[in-house]
């Protein structure tokens, strides 16, 4: 699969089921900055209408952070639909991040 591709990315149908998904930051690193940016955009793109993503900077709230088990930042944690899935590091690949996060590009490419 070539995820570098100029083909648009298939949006998710209005009637699913919000996500629910949870950035964990480091405050004023550049890396987070840019992750805050593409999730924003992710969610405003290509999720299902009501879904949200609280960010989380690891110095205002370390033990939300220690109970989600977060080794490394930034890392973008899809805590609904079930099952949890992570991301961890740059999130600038955007089709990627969806195909890791289990977004169903098969079922919205309009292909049989």
């Amino acid at each position: 699969m070539n995820f570098a591709s100029n083909q648009p990315m298939p949006k998710v149908n209005e009637t699913e089921k919000p996500w629910a998904l949870r950035l964990f930051v480091a405050r004023n690193s550049a890396p987070s900055a840019t992750a805050i940016i593409q999730v924003r955009r992710i969610v405003a793109e290509y999720l299902p209408k009501n879904s949200i993503c609280e960010v989380i900077d690891l110095f205002d709230d370390p033990d939300t952070a220690e109970a989600d088990q977060i080794l490394a930042i930034p890392t973008l944690v899809r805590t609904r639909p079930t099952p949890v899935r992570r991301v961890i590091g740059d999130l600038s690949d955007i089709p990627r991040v969806l195909i890791y996060l289990g977004f169903p590009l098969e079922a919205h490419s309009g292909q049989p």
